[in-house]
């Protein structure tokens, strides 16, 4: 379905990664072109010939959902709205997002121009475990620049509590979109709805779902990073025993009464030989419920091992 502007929580992420890179930082002093500051649907009403602060439109993406904000970092970051599209692409790819292609920073229509509720949803997530610090961004009720001071278009903010974002978007052919999320007794849940009738619809959408996972879903900790799983044989090592677990805490979410009937399998190469370096892989943990696989890693070694002398 066309995403409208919740292509902006990619254009966010991709904005958040070349922070993290360093290639770009909020303090930078982004000129404003002829064609952001023409660029159609909400604004932030940056000027053209201007210089913004980055972080200024960074807020004015998240928070007031501006295209003319996005259109100026994309041309900032990658030369043309088109390059900064490639970029979107390939982020796309890597997470995982099979039915998503964009071509443009805002969500205005395109031919090709599509997503998906699943795929946003990925996106969502990893923005969340990835850039907190970025993410904190859309729970701002409001944003001020130029003395225009906008509200944020998720009224869910006011509405719920629970609620820290994320996303709302709105055009002709995408309805009415929303994608939330939400934290209740440690658990955080995503919800995306596109293609609603009005605001009030999208909201109301959202809300139950978001109500449904929290009554009737709860999330467990399996296993926490570092955490030993399981030992095995090490041949022609200084130890006898390699230590395997995963690199990251292990948690899942499923049906509330459901923790007995769960089982977690960890199958191993069948020899393992010194030397052995922490990270390395041998295994894959599966934890299986209604013979579904719901989560799976790598098990790697957390010790570092070196071959034995004579």
């Amino acid at each position: 379905l066309a995403p409208a502007s919740l292509t902006k929580i990619m254009t966010s992420y991709v904005i958040a990664v070349e922070l993290e890179e360093s290639r770009i930082s909020l303090s930078d002093e982004v000129p404003v072109s002829v064609s952001a500051w023409r660029t159609p649907g909400s604004r932030m009403f940056i000027r053209e010939g201007t210089k913004v602060r980055l972080e200024d439109l960074l807020r004015g993406i998240i928070v007031q959902s501006g295209n003319d904000a996005s259109v100026a970092l994309a041309e900032y970051i990658a030369g043309s709205e088109e390059a900064f599209a490639d970029i979107m692409n390939a982020h796309a790819s890597e997470l995982g997002m099979e039915n998503t292609v964009f071509e443009n920073s805002t969500g205005l229509p395109g031919e090709q121009h599509v997503s998906s509720a699943y795929d946003l949803a990925i996106l969502t997530r990893a923005l969340i475990k990835r850039f907190p610090e970025i993410y904190s961004m859309y729970a701002e009720r409001s944003f001020s620049y130029n003395n225009i001071e906008q509200p944020n278009r998720n009224r869910l903010l006011w509405r719920d509590r629970r609620v820290d974002g994320v996303k709302t978007g709105h055009t002709r052919d995408a309805g009415y979109c929303l994608a939330a999320s939400a934290t209740q007794d440690g658990m955080r849940l995503i919800s995306v709805v596109m293609g609603a009738e009005n605001d009030q619809d999208r909201m109301r959408e959202s809300q139950q779902l978001l109500s449904y996972g929290f009554r009737y879903y709860k999330t467990h900790k399996l296993y926490d990073s570092n955490e030993t799983i399981k030992s095995a044989r090490l041949w022609y090592g200084t130890s006898e025993e390699v230590e395997l677990g995963v690199l990251e805490d292990v948690f899942v979410t499923i049906p509330r009464g459901r923790y007995d009937q769960m089982d977690a399998n960890v199958d191993l190469v069948s020899v393992i030989e010194a030397p052995v370096v922490r990270g390395q892989k041998f295994g894959e943990l599966r934890v299986i419920l209604d013979d579904e696989i719901i989560y799976s890693s790598d098990v790697r070694v957390l010790n570092s091992i070196d071959e034995a002398g004579f």
